[in-house]
C-alpha cells in the first residue's frame, strides 16, 4: 500500500485525504493546530464543487449547517441604510441558488468527521525537512520521529511549508492584491437575525453575518494597503485602532477583534507558480494556487483539486510524474479561470457571468 503524507488539516488535505483512502492508499495527515482549527469566514461550495462533496456523502449534511440568510443591508460610515436586498447577499450570491454557504469550521468538521476512522492525524506537528530518495520522501517534523513516504502533498495554505521546502521562499510565489483581511467572533450585540450587514468608508469596509442561531456574530473587515511587515500582534493592534475609528458601532468591534479567540488577519494575495510538483512532492489548493477570498472560489477550488489529483493518481499507480502531470493538465484552466475573478473586474458588470462560467468549467470525470 503506497503512502502518502499530507500537510493540512483544513479542506484541501482531509478532502484529499477521503479521495486516497477510497483509492487504497495509507495516509497521513500532519496539521499545526493542536485540533480542528475554529473561526474563519463563511465558505462558498459551488459549481462541480458540490459534486465533489455529493460523491463524498456531505451534500446533504453541508445543507443542513448551511447558513440562512434572509437578505442584507448596505449602511453609510454613519450606520444609515442606504441599500437592501432580499435576493441576494454578497457573500454568498443569491439566495435561491443550489450553491451553498457555511462556516469553514464546519466543513472542516464535515470532511475530518468523515476521514479520521481510517486517515492518520498528527496535531500539533509539522514538517522540518524534506529529502528525496529513490524510494521515498524522508520527511522529519517538530516533534514526530523522521518517516518515509512514497508520496507528500502540501495543502497548508497560503504560508505553505511544504511549498518553502520543496520550492524555494515564499516570496517567489505570492502575489500581493493590495489588501488585507481580518475575520473575527463576536457576541451578536447588533441582535441581527438571519441578516448581514455591509459598510464601505473609504479605503476600509466590513461585512458582518450572525452565525449559529443568531447567537453569534462573524466579522469580516479589510482595508487597502500593500504588504505590512508586522507580526501577528501588531496586526492585531492595528486592526482595533482601524475599527476603533468607524463612527458606527466602531468601539465595540475594536473591543471584539481585541478579546476575539479565533482573530484572523492576512494580505489578500494568489500564489502563481509554473508547476505544482517537484519530484515526490506536489501541492493542492491555496499551497499551489490561492486565488484569495476575492475570488469567493477558494473552497471550491480545494474540493475538486482533491479529487482530481486522487483521481490522477489512482489512475497512474506507481508513477507520481504521470500524475502530476495529468493533474496539472487537468487543474491549470479551471484554476487560472477561477483565479482572474479576484484580479479581473471584480463586483463588474460581467462578474457574476464570469462566476457562474468559472464554478462549472471542469468535468469530474474528464
Amino acid at each position: 500500500m503506497r503512502s502518502v503524507l499530507i500537510s493540512g488539516g483544513g479542506i484541501a488535505g482531509p478532502a484529499l485525504a477521503y479521495w486516497l483512502r477510497r483509492h487504497g492508499f495509507a495516509v497521513t495527515v500532519v496539521e499545526r493546530g493542536p485540533g480542528l482549527r475554529p473561526g474563519g469566514q463563511a465558505v462558498d461550495v459551488r459549481g462541480v464543487a458540490l459534486d465533489v462533496i455529493e460523491r463524498m456523502g456531505l451534500l446533504e449534511p453541508a445543507r443542513r449547517v448551511r447558513t440562512r440568510m434572509r437578505g442584507m443591508s448596505v449602511i453609510d460610515p454613519e450606520g444609515k441604510e442606504i441599500e437592501r436586498s432580499t435576493e441576494a447577499t454578497f457573500s454568498s450570491g443569491r439566495l435561491d441558488s443550489d450553491d451553498i454557504e457555511l462556516l469553514r469550521e464546519d466543513l472542516v468538521r464535515l470532511v475530518y468527521e468523515r476521514t479520521r476512522g481510517d486517515v492518520e492525524y498528527l496535531f500539533g506537528d509539522t514538517l522540518t525537512a524534506l529529502d528525496e530518495g529513490g524510494d521515498g520522501v524522508r520527511v522529519d517534523f517538530a516533534r514526530a520521529e523522521s518517516r518515509t513516504f512514497d508520496l507528500v502533498i502540501g495543502a497548508d495554505g497560503l504560508h505553505s511549508t511544504v511549498r518553502r521546502l520543496a520550492f524555494g521562499p515564499e516570496e517567489r510565489f505570492v502575489h500581493h492584491l493590495g489588501s488585507y483581511l481580518s475575520v473575527f467572533s463576536a457576541d451578536n450585540f447588533l441582535a441581527l437575525e438571519d441578516w448581514q450587514v455591509w459598510l464601505r468608508d473609504g479605503d476600509i469596509g466590513f461585512g458582518i453575518m450572525p452565525v449559529r442561531d443568531n447567537t453569534e456574530l462573524r466579522v469580516a473587515f479589510g482595508f487597502e494597503s500593500g504588504p505590512l511587515s508586522l507580526d501577528a500582534d501588531a496586526l492585531r493592534r492595528n486592526i482595533t485602532e482601524r475599527l476603533a475609528a468607524l463612527r458606527w458601532e466602531g468601539s465595540r468591534l475594536a473591543e471584539a477583534a481585541l478579546r476575539a479567540p479565533d482573530f484572523y488577519c492576512d494580505a489578500m494575495a494568489q500564489i502563481r507558480m509554473d508547476r505544482w510538483s517537484h519530484g515526490r512532492v506536489a501541492l493542492l489548493g491555496d499551497a499551489g494556487y490561492c486565488p484569495s477570498p476575492l475570488s469567493g472560489q477558494g473552497t471550491s477550488l480545494a474540493l475538486v483539486g482533491a479529487h482530481v489529483l486522487a483521481d490522477a493518481l489512482a489512475q497512474a499507480p506507481g508513477d507520481h510524474a504521470a500524475a502530476y502531470a495529468r493533474y496539472e493538465g487537468r487543474m491549470r484552466d479551471f484554476v487560472a479561470l477561477n483565479q482572474s475573478l479576484a484580479t479581473e473586474n471584480p463586483g463588474g458588470p460581467a462578474a457574476e457571468a464570469s462566476v457562474a462560467h468559472a464554478k462549472n468549467a471542469l468535468s469530474l470525470d474528464g
